[in-house]
């Protein structure tokens, strides 16, 4: 069974906090200490099942990792619980090559290697 979830560029998501839009990374700590997108929500993959209940369910929901493997599966396990959640397709390496904006965990210039 072939598994078809909605997948957006990162070139075309919404800014994080744009009147009901929350962006979530579920990449590791480490990870989003070095860059990730202004005024996203961190949830790392292995705690989403017991936190996932931090995330509105009347927002738009793009959820991101670094290339988009691990925010497949993600999106995927949050339409199975009921969210309506679209996968940020090429992660934060693509979000960076649009020229998008990446903060560090300190607030300043991020950057994602």
């Amino acid at each position: 069974m072939s598994e078809t979830i909605p997948s957006e560029p990162a070139a075309e998501i919404p800014d994080a906090g744009d009147g009901g839009v929350t962006i979530v990374d579920v990449r590791e700590q480490d990870e989003w200490d070095q860059g990730h997108a202004p005024g996203a929500l961190h949830i790392p993959m292995v705690d989403m099942p017991a936190r996932y209940g931090e995330i509105d369910p009347d927002d738009d929901i793009y959820v991101v990792c670094r290339n988009g493997g691990r925010s497949f599966q993600v999106t995927l396990w949050l339409q199975s619980v009921g969210y309506d959640a679209t996968n940020v397709s090429g992660g934060m390496v693509a979000w960076q090559k649009a020229g998008r904006a990446i903060e560090s965990a300190d607030g300043g210039s991020g950057y994602i290697y």
